[in-house]
C-alpha cells in the first residue's frame, strides 16, 4: 500500500507534485509563496504525512454532541472511501475540486485523498464563510458545509458560481427545510452527505436539486444499513470500516436500500413522558421564525425535561415567538427562552449540542 501511495501525484492549482516534493520541498515553497501559517501551508502539512512512511494517520471528530476526540485511521481505507464518491458522482482526472473545508477534520482530508486517488486538480481555498468569493470560475466539485452555502447564495455573483458547480456536496450538519428548496432548482446536481469521521467522511448520499431530489439517502455500492432494537442506524461499511458501526441517528429503511434519518437519538426530549425529537421541532419553527434558533432541553423538576429554545440576538420576549408556539402540538412548544448573542458552533460549523444544553440550564 505504502508502495502505491509513493507513486501517487498531486495536481494544485493546475501544478503536478511528486511524493518527493509532498515530503521536503512544498512545505517551504507555499511558505514562501502564501505564507508560514497559510491554508496551502497547512495541506502541505498534511501532503507529507500523507507521503510518510506511516499506514495511518489522524484526525479529529467534530465534537457536535460531546468532547471531539483524536481517531488514527488506515490510509487505505481513506483512499477506499475516496473512490466510492468519485465513481457516485462520475469524476474525471483534471476535473477541478475546491478544498475549503480545515485540514484537522476527516472532511477536508478527504477532498484532498479524492483529488490523489482520482487526479483532481486542487483548488485551496482557505476556510471562510464565502469560498467562492475569490474564483473567477466554478470548481467540478465542491464540498461545503450548510452555513457557507447559505452565505454564498446571498451574494449573486458567488451564487452564480455555486449554481455552475458539476457536483456540490454538502455534509458537516443539517440541510433545513428553507435551504433545501433555495437548492432545488439549481440545474447541476446538490447533495446532502450521509456519514461521520468513523466512516471516514460519507456513506450515502441524498439529492437536493431536480426533479430526483428526496429525503431518502442512497447509501454507497457495498454499505449495507440495519436497524437497531432501538431504532439506530447500524452501518457496515467494510471497506472504509471493520466494524458495525451504531450511528446514534434514528431511521427509517426503505424497502428499496435507501434510508432517511428520523433524527438523532441524544436529540430525543422525554417531557412529561412524551418523547420530543428536537430535529422535528426545528423544522415545525423554521418558517415562522426569521432569526436563527435552537431547540434544546433543561432539567425540569414536574416535566422530567423541559423543552428549551435558544435564539440568537433578539430577546426572549420576541413578539414571533408566541404564535410560532401556537403552531406547534402542545407537547412541542418551548417552556423556556433563552436569548445567546450567537447558537453555539463546533469547530465544523455543526450545531453544538452539548453546548447549548449547557446554555439553557
Amino acid at each position: 500500500m505504502l508502495s502505491s501511495i509513493s507513486q501517487q501525484t498531486i495536481t494544485i492549482d493546475g501544478t503536478t507534485y511528486g511524493a518527493a516534493e509532498c515530503r521536503g520541498l512544498l512545505r517551504a515553497l507555499f511558505a514562501e509563496r502564501y505564507g508560514k501559517d497559510s491554508f496551502h501551508a497547512c495541506l502541505a502539512d498534511f501532503l507529507a504525512e500523507w507521503f510518510d512512511d506511516a499506514t495511518t494517520l489522524r484526525v479529529h471528530t467534530s465534537g457536535s454532541t460531546g468532547v471531539p476526540k483524536e481517531l488514527y485511521v488506515e490510509k487505505e481505507r481513506m483512499m477506499s472511501s475516496a473512490r466510492m464518491t468519485v465513481r457516485f458522482l462520475g469524476l474525471r482526472a483534471g476535473d477541478a475540486a475546491l478544498l475549503c473545508m480545515p485540514l484537522p477534520y476527516i472532511a477536508g482530508k478527504m477532498v484532498v485523498v479524492r483529488a490523489l486517488v482520482a487526479g483532481l486538480n486542487l483548488i485551496p481555498v482557505a476556510p471562510s464563510g464565502h469560498p467562492l468569493a475569490g474564483l473567477s470560475e466554478s470548481p467540478v466539485f465542491a464540498a461545503m458545509i450548510p452555513m457557507q452555502v447559505f452565505n454564498t447564495l446571498q451574494v449573486p455573483a458567488e451564487r452564480e458560481r455555486l449554481e455552475g458547480i458539476r457536483q456540490l456536496i454538502i455534509g458537516g450538519g443539517a440541510v433545513d427545510a428553507a435551504l433545501g428548496a433555495a437548492l432545488k432548482t439549481f440545474p447541476n446536481a446538490v447533495w446532502s452527505t450521509y456519514g461521520m469521521t468513523e466512516t471516514l467522511s460519507h456513506v450515502a448520499m441524498r439529492r437536493l436539486s431536480g426533479p430526483e431530489a428526496s429525503e431518502w439517502y442512497t447509501p454507497f455500492e457495498g454499505v449495507g444499513l440495519t436497524l437497531g432494537t432501538d431504532g439506530v442506524l447500524i452501518i457496515h461499511a467494510p471497506a472504509v470500516n471493520p466494524d458495525r458501526l451504531a450511528t446514534n441517528d434514528l431511521a427509517e429503511l426503505g424497502a428499496d436500500g435507501r434510508f432517511r434519518v428520523l433524527g438523532r437519538k441524544d436529540n430525543t426530549i422525554n417531557t412529561g413522558g412524551v418523547k420530543v425529537q428536537v430535529e422535528q421541532v426545528e423544522a415545525a419553527l423554521q418558517p415562522h421564525l426569521p432569526f436563527p434558533f435552537a431547540v434544546t432541553s433543561a432539567p425540569d423538576p414536574k416535566f422530567g425535561e423541559r423543552i428549551v429554545l435558544l435564539v440568537e440576538g433578539v430577546p426572549a420576549t420576541h413578539p414571533l415567538l408566541a404564535p410560532a408556539f401556537a403552531a406547534l402540538p402542545p407537547y412541542w412548544r418551548p417552556k423556556q427562552v433563552v436569548s445567546v448573542a450567537a447558537l453555539p458552533k463546533t469547530g465544523t460549523g455543526k450545531p453544538d449540542r452539548a453546548e447549548a444544553r449547557r446554555l439553557a440550564l
